[in-house]
């Protein structure tokens, strides 16, 4: 059976030094609660402040899926533009900004902070709008003294997406307001024991062993491995949006309490940079970020390649099974040439692995082998 745990909520104690996750979240958050997606925190995060009919902003460069929890909360979306840099069109961002707006959503792409982020804060704030941080892509990325994910009103941030887990995310809660119109459903918190997908994941994980050294999880799970068989599947947005409304899982937790974020940031950097090394004599492979800042994890190596298609085949000649394009963009967008921007970006950014169990000497490797 699943319950949500007693306290949703985690304090944030000024005299925690440790090197955990749990620690690093307690010195650079607020209040923030685990959830199984961050389509189902954002769902809980402005379901307190928002009423339905009303219109939330967010870029255009972006997954088909994030805007499905707007959906359920019966609220109008609405794309802004982008600038080539990743940077909002801060003329067609101001230009949508109406009475009918409630919120404007930035993205901390890749793990790097959003470019323009400043201006876009100082106009939302002139509009009197709520700022939805959507951090999914950089839970340890730190911006100065900032954690990116906290400089909303409200943020989410997924873990999944830079841990060996089945799922995970945060909802972030920066704001008094957000704080105390927040009204948890039943998918918020941490399951209380493992469970069939744990089972199915654990087994079939590349990256086991790194977070089951002691049998423990393999000890808990055979017993439930034979009798749990969910049998669903990925679909499409609308289901992978409902599949997610499930609070985070055991194992998911368990990875994330046992892992070093600085170790895990050092290592993506590494990996990064080794990406940098590798490419550099490229001319046809731009990097999408000039440079790697202090304090930035990436999630991973986003480069624009004009012949997007041949150097992916060339990465694939190599065994980088992982370097893909990002995001599949709403049809709303792809079909609409105000957003042509976004759609090159789409159709020409590849991103590349820099996971933590990723040797940077394997990166180099396959800058060896490109240049052959």
């Amino acid at each position: 059976m699943i319950k949500e745990t007693p306290s949703l909520f985690v304090p944030s104690p000024s005299t925690n030094q440790g090197h955990s996750v749990d620690s690093f979240l307690n010195r650079h958050a607020q209040e923030f609660v685990f959830y199984g997606s961050g389509k189902a925190a954002l769902y809980d995060g402005l379901a307190g402040l928002i009423e339905p009919g009303e219109t939330v902003l967010v870029p255009a460069y972006l997954p088909d899926a994030v805007v499905e929890p707007l959906y359920d909360l019966e609220l109008e979306t609405e794309y802004y533009a982008l600038e080539p840099s990743l940077a909002p069109d801060f003329v067609d961002l101001e230009r949508r900004l109406d009475d009918d707006v409630i919120a404007v959503m930035s993205v901390n792409y890749f793990g790097f902070p959003h470019p323009g982020l400043d201006e876009l804060r100082s106009i939302v704030a002139d509009y009197g709008c709520y700022h939805v941080d959507d951090n999914a892509h950089a839970p340890l990325s730190v911006d100065g003294e900032t954690v990116l994910g906290t400089r909303g009103h409200l943020g989410v941030t997924s873990l999944w997406k830079l841990f060996p887990v089945p799922d995970g995310a945060i909802l972030y809660l920066n704001d008094e307001q957000a704080a105390e119109a927040y009204d948890p459903s039943s998918s918020a918190g941490v399951r209380d024991g493992f469970d069939g997908s744990d089972c199915r994941y654990l087994l079939k994980s590349a990256f086991r062993d790194v977070f089951d050294r002691n049998g423990t999880i393999r000890r808990s799970i055979d017993a439930i491995l034979a009798s749990r068989n969910d049998g669903r599947s990925v679909g499409g947005p609308r289901e992978r949006y409902e599949k997610g409304k499930r609070p985070m899982s055991k194992l998911s937790a368990y990875v994330v309490e046992e892992s070093d974020p600085r170790a895990i940031r050092q290592a993506r950097r590494q990996n990064y940079l080794a990406w940098r090394r590798a490419l550099e004599s490229r001319d046809d492979v731009e990097f999408v970020f000039e440079s790697l800042p202090e304090g930035i994890c990436p999630q991973v190596a986003p480069v624009r390649a004009a012949g997007h298609e041949q150097f992916r085949a060339e990465l694939d000649r190599c065994g980088v099974g992982g370097a893909k394009r990002w995001p599949r963009l709403s049809p709303r967008v792809r079909e609409k040439p105000t957003y042509e921007t976004a759609t090159r970006l789409a159709r020409e950014i590849v991103t590349l692995p820099v996971h933590q169990h990723i040797a940077p000497s394997t990166i180099l490797d396959v800058g060896r082998q490109l240049r052959q």
